[in-house]
């Protein structure tokens, strides 16, 4: 049991999946929002807030000694998917690499991580009333135990990582993940994907990596868990911080996986450019990709009104509906719409000249895939959550609560912002204010 909050901060002790667990303190800081005047519109039916603990204190108590100054900042992040977890109001969330920015050092971008010995975590949450609670959560480790890190892995692919104030590089880590999607499967165990590989990741109940699925050709070496080469080489040209980002698990076990964005074939400036992106099926049972879709999203300024930049276009969430039916989340950072799709056989290109980065054109260079006879999946749109009042920015997870009742889950990146003003001059957090927030929309017809 884990008493309300009295005050700002209040640390319990427990025991998590037979590991010592500092929670959690709750704190009520948002209400329920109240319904819109019309039942026949989608609308809000509850808000709830994470409160704050200091993300020492919730690393520590998961792995001791990880994090020696987490410079004032609280968990956060939990927000890169939600789902299911069993009971009314319980769900499993993942954080992302954890906080992380960019500042700008002699006109060039880097890569900050301001607590590099965070280790990404998948996080059970109970929302009740206006109050999201931590439950437990599990760290991810490698076979032999230690933190996977979310440190960049390869210099040859991943950003280069820099401490706080962009001035120290830090060493890559061959073990370090950028986690982003997550489901439990029957025998309780974890996947998960990831920005970096980008990779399917199988974890087991206690969050040990049983296995690291990437492209075919990555090359990855050092790393203190199996890494299996099981997914098409193309996704080697995934554009840097667009891995995979949405996971479903669809009735009969499979999983479908969907990159973020557009691959960068033949080039970064096509991959912006692009409106067409992919999704993946995964058969566990025979560790292999098993069908592979063409996506198409709807022009930026559809899915956003006033955004003109493509690249801005994400997908976040995908979300069993069926036996082969799915939601897909297409997203800026200010707003997303949901897509029904049906995953047909006839929409499958795996294997062929689409996954070749020889073809010419690329798909991501066609403007129009299907009048070159690629198999397009059809959509139709459920609903636009840029027109639902209450409903924050940058929804990263989505799951189904019941028949017309779906669950959002906002990243607040740790309440970090970029550049150097997001720390003072003590190399403490400067808040952006953001929080982490479960959202609840119903729709009126239903999902």
């Amino acid at each position: 049991m884990f008493p309300h909050a009295v005050g700002r901060r209040h640390v319990h002790r427990s025991v998590a999946m037979g590991m010592p667990l500092a929670v959690l303190a709750t704190f009520v800081l948002a209400g329920t929002a109240s319904a819109t005047s019309s039942s026949a519109q989608p609308r809000v039916t509850r808000t709830a807030t994470l409160g704050d603990l200091p993300l020492g204190a919730f690393s520590n108590g998961l792995l001791p000694g990880t994090v020696d100054d987490d410079r004032g900042v609280d968990l956060g992040g939990i927000g890169s998917d939600i789902y299911p977890a069993g009971r009314e109001g319980e769900f499993w969330t993942v954080t992302d690499r954890g906080p992380n920015g960019q500042i700008k050092v002699d006109g060039k971008k880097r890569r900050t991580f301001p607590v590099p010995g965070f280790d990404p975590a998948i996080v059970r949450i109970r929302v009740s009333g206006d109050t999201v609670r931590v439950l437990d959560a599990i760290p991810i480790t490698t076979s032999s135990g230690k933190p996977v890190t979310g440190l960049s892995d390869q210099a040859s692919r991943d950003e280069a990582p820099y401490s706080y104030d962009a001035r120290t590089p830090l060493p890559y880590n061959a073990n370090g993940v950028d986690t982003e999607g997550v489901v439990r499967a029957k025998d309780n165990s974890f996947w998960l994907v990831d920005e970096y590989g980008p990779s399917l990741i199988h974890v087991s109940a206690r969050g040990k990596v049983l296995a690291r699925y990437v492209p075919k050709g990555l090359g990855l070496t050092g790393a203190d868990y199996p890494v299996v080469e099981a997914l098409p080489a193309v996704l080697l040209h995934r554009k840097t911080n667009r891995g995979l980002e949405g996971l479903a698990q669809l009735p009969d076990g499979d999983l479908v996986m969907a990159l973020q964005s557009p691959l960068s074939l033949p080039d970064a400036t096509v991959g912006d450019a692009s409106r067409t992106t992919r999704l993946l099926r995964f058969s566990p049972r025979k560790r292999a990709v098993t069908a592979e879709y063409a996506y198409r999203f709807d022009p930026v300024n559809v899915v956003d009104p006033g955004e003109d930049d493509t690249s801005e276009l994400k997908i976040s969430s995908v979300v069993a509906v069926g036996r082969d039916r799915l939601l897909v989340e297409e997203r800026t950072d200010r707003t997303a719409r949901l897509q029904a799709v049906r995953l047909t056989r006839g929409a499958d290109i795996l294997g062929g000249p689409w996954d070749s980065d020889t073809t010419s054109p690329s798909l991501e260079q066609l403007d129009d895939p299907s009048a070159a006879g690629v198999p397009v999946l059809g959509k139709r749109l459920v609903v636009d959550l840029g027109t639902v009042a209450g409903v924050p920015g940058k929804i990263e997870g989505v799951a189904r609560v019941d028949h017309d009742t779906l669950a959002l889950i906002n990243d607040n990146d740790f309440g970090m912002t970029d550049g150097a003003e997001a720390f003072d001059a003590r190399g403490r957090l400067v808040d952006s204010g953001i929080e982490t927030t479960v959202t609840y929309v119903r729709l009126p017809r239903g999902i």
